[in-house]
């Protein structure tokens, strides 16, 4: 049975190597190895601070300059005091309340809330040295990028965009996995949805992965700027934009067309309970051009759902082909879940009246050059260039490659679906008691 230590021994070898001693010396006057005096002392920081030879020799606070916060002639007061914060370590040591620790230290109780919940360590114990310590390596330039930091999570990141995730979900991801861990301490990477690396990672095991999360705008800098992260060179072509560089926002321009459905319904008919998504059997569909637009697959999206049906045109996308397609695939469903189609006001769905017969539902057409009113459609569009290249020759794609993209992007859990699946969300449609 491994011994167990008293947090009095813990806190005597946290106080030595601040006074200055190595890991192995306080290691050595406590009675434990190395690396418990090491691991005791990732828990109390509330950020890493290396425990390389000579670093912290003096104690911490030697090391630092003097403090940043002390009050000066026509400058107010800004960062904490090493002073105040040892009022504040003292103050929760006997039990003060913040609000009490904020007056004796006159500042806002915003300030002492912030300053206690951002330098605890994952021991539960706020030490004013530490805390001094940390506050200075935050506020060192230029910062350290996350990502380069941090090796294993970048391959976790890979693994993902190799799946076709995009750098939202990703993050979104993250912070659900990992609700309390922000670029401080954490528990490790993965242990939620989809991560697939287990948290067997403590606070003191590996220091470059107590990171968990990063944010969207992380990511794509690191695939942008290929000198800030260790991100693959060429993982920009897992995005469904496959772009090298971001790409400034402009308005584009289009040419006018004629209206080829003067007698079809029109998207502002479509019944409000479309618009909220509150009704499922409601469809946005459109088709995915290859090369020269020589090819072409359908595809179709739940608005409620976001469950994506795809729709095989190996030979043509005219309209005869597009109408058959479709009747076929959605003619599976049942009645409840096909009340409404909203089409692109392309040529392909000139059949659109033997669509609506076949299928007993209501095809609605968007107006000219207004992409975003099937914004469902669209996002799943650009999913969809993850597995079918722009550019490319769509008609080599069997019906079988085609379900198993689909299978594959019903499986992909959905912030906007609380991270749910469309499978999961349709399942529970088609099977209301389950």
């Amino acid at each position: 049975m491994p011994k167990v230590f008293s947090p009095e021994v813990r806190v005597r070898v946290v106080d030595l190597i601040c006074a200055g001693s190595t890991a192995r010396g306080a290691a050595d006057v406590v009675g434990v190895s190395k690396p418990t005096a090491v691991q005791w002392w990732h828990q109390a920081c509330p950020v890493l601070i290396p425990l390389e030879p000579g670093a912290l020799r003096g104690g911490l606070g030697a090391a630092l300059p003097s403090d940043p916060g002390a009050d000066s002639p026509g400058r107010q007061r800004r960062c904490l005091t090493s002073q105040d914060r040892a009022v504040i370590a003292a103050g929760l040591a006997d039990g003060w309340s913040q609000a009490k620790i904020a007056a004796a230290v006159g500042r806002d109780r915003s300030v002492v809330c912030r300053e206690v919940a951002r330098n605890t360590g994952s021991d539960g114990v706020y030490r004013a040295e530490l805390a001094h310590r940390a506050a200075h390596q935050r506020r060192r330039r230029p910062k350290e990028f996350k990502l380069a930091a941090n090796p294993r999570l970048c391959r976790l990141i890979e693994d993902w965009m190799d799946q076709g995730w995009s750098p939202g979900l990703i993050a979104t991801v993250l912070r659900t996995d990992h609700p309390g861990v922000g670029s401080g301490v954490g528990s490790g990477v993965g242990s939620g949805v989809g991560s697939g690396v287990g948290s067997g990672v403590g606070s003191g095991a590996d220091p470059g992965a107590r990171m968990a999360r990063v944010s969207h705008e992380t990511i794509y800098r690191a695939l942008y700027v290929q000198t800030r992260g260790q991100l693959r060179a060429d993982l920009h072509r897992c995005l469904s934009t496959r772009r090298k560089a971001r790409k400034p926002r402009g308005r584009a321009s289009h040419d006018p067309s004629k209206n080829a459905y003067i007698e079809a319904f029109k998207i502002s008919q479509r019944p409000a309970e479309v618009a909220d998504r509150a009704v499922p059997g409601h469809w946005e569909g459109d088709l995915i051009l290859g090369t020269k637009n020589g090819s072409a697959i359908g595809t179709l999206v739940e608005r409620s759902t976001r469950f994506v049906i795809l729709l095989h045109l190996p030979d043509r996308h005219d309209a005869e082909t597009v109408a058959e397609a479709m009747i076929r695939e959605m003619g599976k469903l049942p009645e409840h879940l096909r009340r409404s189609i909203t089409w692109d006001r392309g040529l392909e769905l000139a059949r659109y009246q033997d669509i609506q017969i076949q299928l007993g539902t209501t095809v609605y057409f968007a107006d000219p050059h207004s992409p975003w009113q099937r914004g469902s459609n669209e996002n799943t569009n650009r999913l969809l260039r993850h597995w079918f290249e722009k550019s490319s020759d769509l008609s080599r794609h069997t019906a079988r490659d085609l379900q198993r993209v689909a299978d594959t992007l019903n499986r992909r859990p959905r912030p906007t679906l609380d991270l749910h699946t469309p499978a999961q969300r349709l399942a529970q449609l088609l099977n209301p008691a389950a």
